[in-house]
């Protein structure tokens, strides 16, 4: 046997999510849902008119549905109760910012020179970090939950960050 094509990957890129958060935006709808949310708090007939402006035809029930996968993640909460002609009317938030794009074709060569000299600087302040997060036995859970846990730290500093700017 002959091979044909080898090539090495590199790992550069770390995705913290838990199971039942991937599974809840794995629907574009709701990944859509809570981009809606995101500074806004929407009921969900409001929600079902959105998702209808985005292409996203949803009857109210449907759209009932996704909100309570959402909320069961923990990606979405109650944020207001309103009585309105003797019916209960709940309107949804979220603290989560959902970045939802597609990485243009030339990303490497448009930002690589910058992503490379910024991590140099990111490293060393991150492997300071680590080593905090790993005091004691090194097991494989722990050294995972310490990964875990540094990427929830430099995750919390971002957000702030551009929070600060808008």
């Amino acid at each position: 046997m002959s091979t044909i094509l080898e090539k090495p990957i590199s790992v550069n890129r770390t995705l913290a999510t838990s199971h039942e958060h991937a599974r809840a935006i794995e629907d574009p709808a709701r990944a859509k849902i809570l981009q809606f949310l995101y500074r806004k708090h929407l009921n969900a007939e409001q929600i079902t008119k959105q998702l209808k402006k985005s292409g996203y035809k949803k009857a109210l029930t449907t759209t009932r549905h996704h909100i309570e996968i959402l909320k069961d993640a923990e990606l979405i909460e109650v944020v207001k109760i309103e009585e309105k002609h003797g019916a209960m009317v709940k309107y949804y938030g979220t603290s989560t910012k959902l970045l939802d794009y597609e990485t243009p074709k030339d990303f490497e060569q448009k930002y690589s020179a910058i992503i490379k000299s910024t991590s140099k600087h990111i490293e060393q302040l991150l492997d300071g970090l680590s080593k905090k997060t790993t005091k004691g036995k090194k097991t494989q859970i722990k050294q995972e939950y310490s990964q875990y846990l540094m990427m929830e730290i430099v995750n919390r500093a971002v957000t702030t960050i551009f929070e600060k700017k808008h």
